[in-house]
């Protein structure tokens, strides 16, 4: 299985705290633990944002991580991502990915949600444990310091949900949810603020991992679209 993870790689170029975190790039932290898998990384200021038609078709699973840039995503770049989801290949959108293009386009909404940078603890309970994204995760985990995100969370209604959040706040978040477009198969996992660890905790390492194997394409073929011959002969119309 071929993955890709994708990161703007903009606050660890920008901020000492995130490059302190994350010296070589959030996407290279999480390109380093996923499992059983041939990686790959590709970032926002690279040639055609890293995502060239080659690299898509060998990509199974994408993962998504932006934030502060979601605008500077060229069009083009977001339709052909958007096809090869709709082909087959797995999308996993984390954190602040929620806005980019190509999550909102996939949805068909706004996704917006509140929001809050106040050291919240956020508590994530498995509320799906038959799950396979779900796989060896305890009935609940702890991050001590994250980004609060808040219902209501303008997505369309999940497929599943797998996980909720509370937060020390007292909000609460569909924090890990799937859905289906065409052929492919995406999860989207809320944890994952650029100026926490995060992308550390063995239980999020493990959702991620899970979230790729889950996603990876199925054997179903693709239908056809468009114009099509008539499979039984047509008689003459007087």
């Amino acid at each position: 299985m071929k993955v890709t993870v994708w990161n703007e790689f903009r606050h660890e170029k920008e901020s000492d705290i995130v490059r302190d975190i994350y010296p070589e790039g959030i996407h290279e932290q999480i390109a380093s633990f996923i499992e059983n898998a041939e990686v790959t990384t590709a970032t926002l200021d690279e040639p055609e944002h890293g995502l060239t038609e080659d690299v898509l078709n060998q990509t199974d699973v994408l993962i998504w991580w932006g934030h502060k840039a979601h605008d500077e995503v060229n069009d083009v770049i977001v339709d052909r991502v958007q096809k090869r989801v709709l082909e087959g290949m797995g999308l996993v959108v984390l954190h602040s990915g929620h806005f980019s293009k190509i999550f909102k386009r996939l949805m068909g909404t706004g996704c917006d949600l509140k929001w809050r940078e106040a050291d919240d603890k956020e508590r994530i309970w498995t509320v799906m444990p038959g799950h396979p994204i779900a796989e060896g995760l305890p009935e609940f985990f702890e991050l001590p310091k994250e980004e609060m995100y808040g219902e209501h969370f303008d997505i369309p209604a999940p497929e599943e949900l797998v996980f909720i959040s509370w937060f020390e706040g007292g909000e609460v978040f569909r924090s890990g949810a799937t859905f289906k477009r065409g052929n492919g198969k995406i999860f989207y996992f809320r944890p994952g603020h650029e100026t926490y660890p995060t992308y550390y905790d063995k239980n999020v390492q493990r959702v991620i991992n899970n979230a790729v194997h889950w996603a990876k394409p199925s054997t179903n073929n693709y239908p056809t679209y468009g114009n099509y011959q008539p499979l039984e002969s047509i008689s003459e119309k007087e």
